[in-house]
């Protein structure tokens, strides 16, 4: 469990240090100087630029393309993430069991755990922290897509659909609000270990409700530009979650197809 904590703190910590908070209310030119800048916010810039010209300045259907485009990359990272989590869920059963048989304090019982524990891992191919290698590799991605939007001046001076894409909207934070939980709710649906853990449960029944409330907050102080991101992100997540976790669901329940 401390390991896990150690790993959400790291997590956060890179998400602060790749927002580069000083730089979010700089415009992002050619000129912008750093590797953050020219590698990963510029690039990012430059084609929602490009898009938004071949569709007569659409910045609004560009973002949307951009967003769907950067998703689809990611996907196999995305996939190996769920696939980690399916193999960690079906081992739960014997890693409850060996903790039971450890479940002394003392020095010499804690390293069986630990050994037995690797062991087991090893036997199932399971790698803890296969998981969450692809979340640290998306974050850079998905961060400089948030810049790329917040820092591109071009883009605060159009409108898409009913909204203008440089001032806060108060229809997209709902719909943001409303997949996120819809996302989150088919990610719960699918992990079974966690209904049969009731700390993990409560967590996870905590993060379901508090990260739509939060991420719908914020979407009403942003530019509908970020908030029209994080929609058509999360709306590619919920098609993911359902076609992806679909197929392994039935596999996991029938043990497939067998002639």
């Amino acid at each position: 469990m401390r390991k896990k904590y150690i790993l959400l703190f790291a997590m956060i910590g890179l998400a602060l240090l790749l927002a580069g908070c000083t730089e979010i209310n700089e415009p992002i030119t050619a000129e912008s100087e750093g590797i953050w800048n020219t590698i990963f916010v510029y690039p990012l810039s430059w084609v929602i630029t490009k898009i938004a010209h071949i569709f007569n300045n659409s910045f609004g259907l560009s973002i949307v393309i951009v967003t769907v485009v950067i998703r689809l990359l990611i996907l196999p990272l995305s996939i190996k993430q769920i696939k980690s989590s399916k193999a960690m869920q079906a081992i739960q059963p014997k890693l409850q069991e060996i903790q039971k048989k450890y479940s002394s304090k003392d020095a010499n019982t804690q390293q069986k755990l630990q050994q037995e524990t690797m062991e087991l891992f090893q036997r199932n191919g399971v790698n803890p922290l296969a998981g969450c290698l692809p979340i640290f590799v998306q974050m850079p991605v998905l961060i400089a897509m948030y810049h790329a939007i917040m820092r591109t001046t071009e883009i605060s001076q159009y409108n898409f659909l009913w909204f203008e894409l440089g001032s806060p909207d108060y229809v997209l934070p709902f719909l943001v609000a409303g997949f996120t939980f819809l996302q989150q709710k088919l990610m719960m649906s699918t992990n079974t270990s966690a209904s049969q853990n009731p700390q993990m449960a409560m967590q996870m029944n905590l993060m379901l409700y508090m990260m739509p409330i939060m991420i719908g907050v914020m979407s009403f102080f942003f530019p509908a530009a970020l908030a029209l991101y994080w929609v058509t992100g999360n709306i590619f997540m919920v098609f993911q979650t359902l076609l992806i976790n679909k197929p392994m669901m039935t596999n996991t329940d029938t043990g497939g197809d067998k002639k």
